[in-house]
Protein backbone atom coordinates (compact mmCIF):
# COMPACT_ATOMS: atom_id res chain seq x y z
CA UNK A 1 0.00 0.00 0.00
CA UNK A 2 2.92 2.13 0.22
CA UNK A 3 2.15 5.69 -1.41
CA UNK A 4 -1.41 4.57 -1.95
CA UNK A 5 -4.28 6.89 -0.96
CA UNK A 6 -6.80 5.36 1.25
CA UNK A 7 -10.17 6.77 2.59
CA UNK A 8 -11.39 4.95 5.84
CA UNK A 9 -14.83 6.19 7.00
CA UNK A 10 -15.54 6.00 10.48
CA UNK A 11 -11.49 6.16 11.34
CA UNK A 12 -11.65 7.35 14.78
CA UNK A 13 -12.62 4.60 17.08
CA UNK A 14 -12.85 0.54 17.00
CA UNK A 15 -12.91 -1.18 13.20
CA UNK A 16 -12.10 1.82 11.77
CA UNK A 17 -9.73 2.62 13.76
CA UNK A 18 -7.95 -1.04 14.01
CA UNK A 19 -8.02 -0.30 9.65
CA UNK A 20 -6.48 3.22 9.96
CA UNK A 21 -3.17 1.97 12.17
CA UNK A 22 -3.02 -1.32 9.59
CA UNK A 23 -3.11 0.90 6.41
CA UNK A 24 -0.64 3.18 7.79
CA UNK A 25 1.60 1.02 8.99
CA UNK A 26 1.77 -0.56 5.33
CA UNK A 27 2.90 2.88 4.10
CA UNK A 28 -0.43 4.68 2.79
CA UNK A 29 -1.05 8.06 2.82
CA UNK A 30 -5.03 7.55 5.27
CA UNK A 31 -7.73 10.25 5.03
CA UNK A 32 -9.30 9.33 8.41
CA UNK A 33 -12.74 10.72 8.13
CA UNK A 34 -15.65 10.39 11.06
CA UNK A 35 -17.93 12.51 12.63
CA UNK A 36 -16.45 12.83 15.62
CA UNK A 37 -13.62 15.93 15.60
CA UNK A 38 -12.07 15.82 18.83
CA UNK A 39 -11.74 12.03 18.77
CA UNK A 40 -10.23 12.29 14.69
CA UNK A 41 -7.76 14.95 15.45
CA UNK A 42 -6.25 13.14 18.45
CA UNK A 43 -5.96 10.12 16.62
CA UNK A 44 -4.63 11.94 13.49
CA UNK A 45 -2.19 13.59 16.09
CA UNK A 46 -0.91 10.60 17.63
CA UNK A 47 -0.20 8.82 14.19
CA UNK A 48 1.42 11.75 12.92
CA UNK A 49 3.92 11.62 15.83
CA UNK A 50 4.91 8.26 15.06
CA UNK A 51 5.52 8.90 11.81
CA UNK A 52 2.34 7.89 9.73
CA UNK A 53 0.60 9.61 7.06
CA UNK A 54 -2.15 10.43 8.40
CA UNK A 55 -5.33 13.18 7.28
CA UNK A 56 -8.37 13.72 9.65
CA UNK A 57 -11.33 15.53 7.97
CA UNK A 58 -14.33 15.87 10.33
CA UNK A 59 -17.29 14.85 8.21
CA UNK A 60 -21.17 13.70 8.44
CA UNK A 61 -20.97 11.05 5.16
CA UNK A 62 -24.90 11.40 5.11
CA UNK A 63 -24.26 15.04 3.11
CA UNK A 64 -22.92 14.30 -0.27
CA UNK A 65 -21.72 17.97 -0.74
CA UNK A 66 -19.27 17.71 2.05
CA UNK A 67 -18.15 13.88 0.51
CA UNK A 68 -17.23 15.65 -2.13
CA UNK A 69 -15.56 18.40 -1.52
CA UNK A 70 -13.53 16.57 0.68
CA UNK A 71 -12.42 13.69 -2.34
CA UNK A 72 -11.88 16.85 -4.37
CA UNK A 73 -9.06 17.42 -1.83
CA UNK A 74 -7.51 14.46 -2.30
CA UNK A 75 -4.09 14.65 -4.58
CA UNK A 76 -3.32 12.38 -7.20
CA UNK A 77 -5.22 8.93 -7.31
CA UNK A 78 -8.12 7.62 -5.06
CA UNK A 79 -7.20 4.19 -4.48
CA UNK A 80 -9.22 2.73 -1.52
CA UNK A 81 -12.33 3.39 -0.12
CA UNK A 82 -13.41 1.49 3.36
CA UNK A 83 -17.14 2.41 3.87
CA UNK A 84 -17.05 1.63 7.46
CA UNK A 85 -18.78 4.68 9.31
CA UNK A 86 -22.31 3.50 10.95
CA UNK A 87 -24.62 3.63 13.57
CA UNK A 88 -26.80 0.89 15.29
CA UNK A 89 -29.81 0.91 16.96
CA UNK A 90 -31.58 -1.81 19.04
CA UNK A 91 -35.16 -2.73 18.65
CA UNK A 92 -37.67 -5.05 16.53
CA UNK A 93 -40.06 -3.48 13.97
CA UNK A 94 -42.54 -2.09 16.37
CA UNK A 95 -40.02 -0.66 18.47
CA UNK A 96 -38.32 1.29 15.96
CA UNK A 97 -39.98 5.20 15.19
CA UNK A 98 -39.31 6.66 12.03
CA UNK A 99 -36.84 9.27 13.46
CA UNK A 100 -34.41 6.18 14.26
CA UNK A 101 -35.28 4.42 11.16
CA UNK A 102 -34.34 7.48 8.72
CA UNK A 103 -31.47 8.07 10.99
CA UNK A 104 -30.08 4.53 10.41
CA UNK A 105 -30.50 4.94 6.41
CA UNK A 106 -29.19 8.50 6.54
CA UNK A 107 -25.39 7.00 7.68
CA UNK A 108 -25.67 3.72 6.94
CA UNK A 109 -27.13 3.37 3.08
CA UNK A 110 -26.94 7.10 2.29
CA UNK A 111 -22.98 7.38 4.00
CA UNK A 112 -22.07 4.40 1.30
CA UNK A 113 -23.71 5.79 -1.28
CA UNK A 114 -22.29 8.95 -1.03
CA UNK A 115 -18.83 8.04 -0.53
CA UNK A 116 -19.02 5.73 -3.19
CA UNK A 117 -20.37 8.48 -5.49
CA UNK A 118 -17.89 10.43 -4.84
CA UNK A 119 -15.13 8.50 -5.69
CA UNK A 120 -16.04 6.40 -8.54
CA UNK A 121 -15.36 9.18 -11.42
CA UNK A 122 -11.90 9.48 -9.75
CA UNK A 123 -11.33 5.86 -10.37
CA UNK A 124 -12.99 5.63 -13.37
CA UNK A 125 -10.55 7.71 -14.37
CA UNK A 126 -7.64 6.15 -13.51
CA UNK A 127 -9.03 2.73 -14.10
CA UNK A 128 -8.24 1.15 -10.86
CA UNK A 129 -9.48 1.06 -7.11
CA UNK A 130 -11.15 -0.78 -4.45
CA UNK A 131 -13.84 -0.59 -2.73
CA UNK A 132 -15.09 -2.29 0.85
CA UNK A 133 -18.25 -1.87 2.38
CA UNK A 134 -18.85 -3.30 5.80
CA UNK A 135 -21.97 -4.98 6.10
CA UNK A 136 -22.51 -7.37 8.81
CA UNK A 137 -24.17 -10.74 9.46
CA UNK A 138 -27.20 -9.18 10.14
CA UNK A 139 -27.22 -8.95 6.01
CA UNK A 140 -27.50 -12.41 5.55
CA UNK A 141 -28.79 -14.12 8.71
CA UNK A 142 -31.87 -13.10 10.74
CA UNK A 143 -30.98 -11.24 14.36
CA UNK A 144 -33.32 -10.71 16.71
CA UNK A 145 -34.26 -6.50 17.67
CA UNK A 146 -32.06 -5.56 15.05
CA UNK A 147 -34.81 -4.40 12.31
CA UNK A 148 -33.17 -1.03 11.26
CA UNK A 149 -29.71 -2.09 12.20
CA UNK A 150 -30.01 -4.98 9.60
CA UNK A 151 -32.17 -3.00 7.11
CA UNK A 152 -29.24 -0.80 6.58
CA UNK A 153 -26.60 -3.60 6.30
CA UNK A 154 -28.77 -5.78 3.86
CA UNK A 155 -29.02 -2.83 1.70
CA UNK A 156 -24.67 -2.42 2.08
CA UNK A 157 -24.26 -5.71 1.17
CA UNK A 158 -26.55 -5.36 -2.49
CA UNK A 159 -24.63 -2.14 -3.04
CA UNK A 160 -21.85 -3.72 -3.06
CA UNK A 161 -22.87 -6.56 -5.58
CA UNK A 162 -23.94 -3.65 -7.79
CA UNK A 163 -21.21 -1.35 -7.82
CA UNK A 164 -18.85 -4.88 -8.32
CA UNK A 165 -21.13 -6.05 -11.27
CA UNK A 166 -21.29 -2.20 -12.83
CA UNK A 167 -17.27 -1.74 -13.17
CA UNK A 168 -15.92 -4.87 -13.00
CA UNK A 169 -14.41 -3.70 -16.63
CA UNK A 170 -13.41 -0.95 -15.36
CA UNK A 171 -10.48 -1.87 -13.15
CA UNK A 172 -12.54 -1.15 -10.10
CA UNK A 173 -13.05 -3.66 -7.31
CA UNK A 174 -15.90 -3.92 -4.21
CA UNK A 175 -16.39 -6.35 -1.87
CA UNK A 176 -18.34 -6.61 1.78
CA UNK A 177 -17.28 -7.81 5.44
CA UNK A 178 -19.69 -8.91 7.73
CA UNK A 179 -18.28 -8.99 11.28
CA UNK A 180 -20.34 -10.69 14.08
CA UNK A 181 -19.84 -9.39 17.48
CA UNK A 182 -16.18 -7.90 17.75
CA UNK A 183 -14.95 -6.18 21.09
CA UNK A 184 -14.90 -2.20 20.26
CA UNK A 185 -15.89 0.29 22.82
CA UNK A 186 -19.23 0.65 21.77
CA UNK A 187 -19.60 -3.03 22.92
CA UNK A 188 -18.66 -1.37 26.40
CA UNK A 189 -20.64 1.20 26.30
CA UNK A 190 -23.51 -0.64 25.05
CA UNK A 191 -23.10 -2.92 28.29
CA UNK A 192 -22.46 -0.27 30.66
CA UNK A 193 -25.75 2.08 29.77
CA UNK A 194 -27.93 -1.14 29.70
CA UNK A 195 -26.39 -3.35 31.90
CA UNK A 196 -24.98 -1.69 34.93
CA UNK A 197 -23.21 -3.66 37.19
CA UNK A 198 -23.53 -6.52 35.01
CA UNK A 199 -21.06 -6.03 32.67
CA UNK A 200 -18.56 -8.44 32.88
CA UNK A 201 -21.08 -11.19 33.28
CA UNK A 202 -23.23 -9.93 29.79
CA UNK A 203 -19.75 -9.45 28.41
CA UNK A 204 -19.45 -13.43 28.66
CA UNK A 205 -23.15 -13.96 27.35
CA UNK A 206 -22.57 -12.33 24.09
CA UNK A 207 -18.91 -13.55 23.63
CA UNK A 208 -20.32 -17.20 24.41
CA UNK A 209 -23.10 -16.56 20.80
CA UNK A 210 -20.23 -16.81 18.69
CA UNK A 211 -19.40 -20.42 18.02
CA UNK A 212 -15.76 -19.91 18.60
CA UNK A 213 -16.46 -18.80 21.97
CA UNK A 214 -15.09 -14.95 21.94
CA UNK A 215 -15.41 -12.00 20.17
CA UNK A 216 -13.60 -10.63 17.58
CA UNK A 217 -10.91 -7.79 17.83
CA UNK A 218 -10.84 -5.00 15.06
CA UNK A 219 -7.34 -5.98 14.46
CA UNK A 220 -8.74 -9.31 12.55
CA UNK A 221 -11.29 -7.61 10.63
CA UNK A 222 -8.80 -5.01 9.70
CA UNK A 223 -6.56 -8.29 8.19
CA UNK A 224 -9.14 -9.38 6.28
CA UNK A 225 -9.62 -5.27 4.98
CA UNK A 226 -5.98 -5.40 4.19
CA UNK A 227 -5.85 -8.33 2.05
CA UNK A 228 -9.09 -7.66 0.21
CA UNK A 229 -7.56 -4.23 -0.81
CA UNK A 230 -4.16 -5.77 -1.87
CA UNK A 231 -2.85 -6.81 -5.05
CA UNK A 232 -3.09 -10.43 -3.78
CA UNK A 233 -6.74 -10.32 -3.79
CA UNK A 234 -6.84 -8.94 -7.26
CA UNK A 235 -9.22 -11.59 -8.73
CA UNK A 236 -11.94 -11.14 -5.74
CA UNK A 237 -14.74 -8.69 -6.67
CA UNK A 238 -18.29 -9.05 -5.49
CA UNK A 239 -18.15 -11.24 -2.64
CA UNK A 240 -18.95 -10.93 1.12
CA UNK A 241 -16.72 -12.42 3.58
CA UNK A 242 -17.55 -13.00 7.06
CA UNK A 243 -15.17 -12.35 9.85
CA UNK A 244 -18.11 -14.13 12.22
CA UNK A 245 -16.01 -16.89 14.72
CA UNK A 246 -18.43 -19.38 12.49
CA UNK A 247 -21.87 -17.84 13.45
CA UNK A 248 -23.06 -17.72 10.02
CA UNK A 249 -22.46 -21.31 9.29
CA UNK A 250 -22.51 -23.05 12.29
CA UNK A 251 -25.55 -21.69 13.82
CA UNK A 252 -27.78 -22.09 11.94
Amino acid sequence: MKEKNVIVTGGASGIGLAIVKRFVSSGAHVYLWDFDQQTGQAVAQDLQNAGGRVSFRQVDVSRQEEVKALVAEIPGTVDVLINNAGVSHVGALHQTEEEEFDRLYRVNVKGVYNCAYAVIPRMLEQQSGVIINMASVASVVGIPDRFAYSMTKGAALTMTLSIARDYVDKGIRCNAISPARIHTPFVDGFLAKHYPGQEKEMFAKLAATQPVGRMGTPEEVASMVMYLCSDEAAFITGCNFPVDGGFIQLKI
